[in-house]
């Protein structure tokens, strides 16, 4: 149990702290300023659990493991942090901006998943879309 219940939990608070410091960012900062040094925190603290993670011998053959996603993943990131930040200086609340774009989120991935990955979209999931939209519609009226 714990081992399913763990990442979910760093993903939460990580996401809570995430948000929270992308909303404080300063509204003068440029933005690709401040997320380069975000990338430099994170380069460095994921470098750490690389070299911490691997024996000394096994770098090299770790790092030749990896493809095409991990150019594609800092991309992506990139423009996720940046969506973020325009989100929230353009005056979305943290609220309902991180709230909107989860629930969007999780309905392209639906999407995703039945059209690349051939997952089943059960009538639960499709009652689920249609609340997920009448959420949306009254999250965003107020």
């Amino acid at each position: 149990m714990w081992e399913m219940l763990w990442p979910l939990l760093l993903i939460v608070g990580s996401n809570c702290f995430y948000n929270i410091c992308t909303k404080s960012m300063p509204e003068g900062a440029n933005t690709f300023g401040a997320l380069t040094i975000t990338y430099l925190a994170a380069g460095v603290v994921s470098a750490a659990l690389f070299l911490a993670s691997v024996k000394p011998n096994a770098l090299l053959p770790e790092l030749g493991k990896a493809n095409w996603t991990s150019y594609v993943l800092g991309l992506s990131i990139v423009g996720i942090e940046v969506g973020y930040v325009f989100l929230y200086r353009s005056g979305w609340k943290v609220s309902n901006g991180a709230l909107t774009s989860s629930m969007c989120l999780a309905l392209a991935l639906l999407v995703i998943g039945f059209l690349v990955y051939r997952e089943h979209i059960s009538i639960k999931q499709l009652a689920g879309i249609l609340v997920c939209g009448l959420g949306l519609l009254l999250i965003n009226k107020g």
